[in-house]
């Protein structure tokens, strides 16, 4: 059974896909705001829901609480300082082996997963050692 999406959920989609980097759903409302294709807040909100749960969507949250969004290939793991909000990405993903191993073993269609690390940041290691 193929899934019908709506046009705001197709333009959302098409934003996410032309992107380098992840967006919050607030980025997405001002992008497409910016390109004239008009989508209230609260309808990104439910249409990344949708995308969400359809895995045609991945959700990363920080440490702010903040939610950001990207298509499940562009894949990422990040470092994230608590200090600072800096991310780092990983050059590639330590746990794609486990995602197979795990879909294999428990018959479960896996969409994407995320891993992050929080701590400190070398730059805030060094302020915190000479204060």
């Amino acid at each position: 059974m193929k899934i019908r999406r709506t046009r705001s959920q197709d333009k959302i989609l098409n934003l996410l896909e032309s992107q380098k980097r992840s967006l919050s759903a607030q980025d997405i409302y001002v992008e497409l705001r910016k390109r004239n294709q008009s989508v209230g807040l609260a309808t990104v909100y439910r249409a990344l829901e949708a995308l969400k749960l359809e895995g045609l969507v991945q959700v990363r949250t920080l440490a702010s609480g903040e939610s950001l969004y990207c298509p499940p290939h562009q894949d990422k793991h990040h470092l994230t300082c608590l200090q600072c909000g800096a991310s780092i990405p990983l050059s590639e993903c330590p746990v794609r082996d486990l995602e197979e191993q795990l879909h294999q073993e428990h018959q479960f269609k896996i969409f994407y997963h995320t891993l992050e690390f929080f701590g400190l940041c070398q730059q805030c290691l060094q302020a915190e050692k000479s204060v």
